[in-house]
């Protein structure tokens, strides 16, 4: 099997280690293992419930308990209706190993997350690209995708919030994409992997496997949990696609990590605090951008209404790459080219590190743009 290489993955593995200043990062600030423990309130408690431990595979799928907090994030999952896999990558892949076929009509929007398209297409789908665009948000076209959605599709691939974007479809508007998938007998991938930190409301809305016979949602720890570390993600979908899943898991996976479980656990236990403390990040520090982009006479965008990430528009004569790369060179900050995402034109920049990294990386893109556009005057 060839797959194409992997744009983003590359270039953060280049670079990340290189840089200052990482507007690159696309997770909420890290927690550190000291944090979680004093929003548990188990600082104290937390050896006497791993020294016990034996280090075994453990729970298989994941454990009960873990299964069942995943479960409570949604309106009408039971944990029969969850795997637990190697972070939302991992639950991403298992899908596609378990559903397409050569052949097969695969649609995916673009920008996204790669994976939703270089896979299927490594397997001899038939990859169908609905792209994106700046006049609707970066939402995508209902009516593009009912003419892709032809009798017999096999699988609609979404991304809500959208990575890198950061538009947010609602309910409404995920209904109207089921009523397509229903028509043609898909089903949808929804990549949640942002979902919690929408920068309205409560900070999460609906799942796409709440409102779809044939709906399936991935998650993770890593994007609005702060733990990418613990690498825990999740499958949620109708159970018999969950046996089926399993099957391919039992080939890759065995089980998670007995340590990454539970912690993951103690985190959802614990959610409501993470996720308060995230979503302050996220809606103070995406005030500080839109303030930054109002300010750049370079730079134009479409405000992201969730996630971490933000595609921003440069009026510069050059690659997004050699952008990139000459503004770490020259000041030590990292973005992500747009050609990392078949962009071009574009840069992604995450905004929901430290408002100190934040602000710092900000001024020196300033003073970047600035000496581009004084030599271009």
């Amino acid at each position: 099997m060839k797959i194409r290489d992997f744009g983003v993955e590359i270039w953060m593995n280049r670079y990340e280690t290189q840089c200052e200043w990482n507007l690159a990062e696309t997770c909420v600030e890290s927690l550190t293992v000291d944090e979680l423990l004093k929003m548990a309130g188990k600082t104290d408690s937390i050896l006497g419930e791993l020294l016990p431990m034996k280090l075994t595979y453990g729970a298989i799928e994941g454990s009960e308990r873990l299964r069942r907090l995943v479960a409570g994030l949604y309106e009408k999952q039971e944990p029969g209706n969850v795997t637990i896999t190697h972070g939302a990558i991992g639950a991403n892949a298992l899908v596609y190993e378990t559903l397409v076929e050569p052949g097969d009509r695969v649609i995916s929007v673009l920008p996204t997350y790669q994976q939703h398209y270089s896979i299927p297409e490594s397997y001899g789908a038939d990859v169908q690209i609905l792209k994106l665009r700046e006049e609707n948000g970066f939402l995508p076209d209902l009516e593009e995708l009912r003419q892709l959605a032809t009798p017999g599709t096999k699988l609609i691939a979404i991304n809500n919030p959208n990575n890198p974007t950061g538009s947010l479809m609602d309910r409404a508007f995920l209904e109207a994409i089921v009523d397509i998938a229903r028509d043609c007998g898909a089903w949808v991938l929804c990549d949640e992997v942002y979902r919690g930190i929408d920068q309205a409301g409560d900070g999460s809305t609906a799942s796409l496997a709440d409102l779809y016979e044939r709906g399936i949602s991935t998650g993770s720890m890593s994007k609005a949990y702060s733990l990418a570390g613990l690498r825990l993600g999740w499958v949620v979908a109708p159970r018999e696609l969950i046996h089926a899943v399993s099957v391919h898991r039992d080939y890759n996976t065995i089980s998670v990590g007995m340590l990454d479980d539970h912690f993951a656990a103690i985190a959802l236990e614990n959610r409501d605090k993470i996720l308060a403390r995230n979503q302050a990040i996220t809606r103070t520090n995406l005030a500080i951008l839109s303030d930054w982009v109002d300010a750049e006479p370079l730079i134009s965008w479409t405000k992201p209404k969730s996630g971490t990430t933000a595609l921003l528009k440069y009026d510069l004569p050059m690659s997004s790459e050699a952008f990139c790369v000459r503004l770490l060179e020259e000041t030590g900050v990292m973005l992500t080219p747009g050609s990392a995402m078949d962009m071009e034109g574009y840069l992604r920049i995450g905004y929901a590190n430290s408002d100190h990294v934040l602000r710092e990386g900000l001024a020196r893109m300033s003073r970047f743009l600035r000496e581009r556009r004084a030599a271009a005057a």
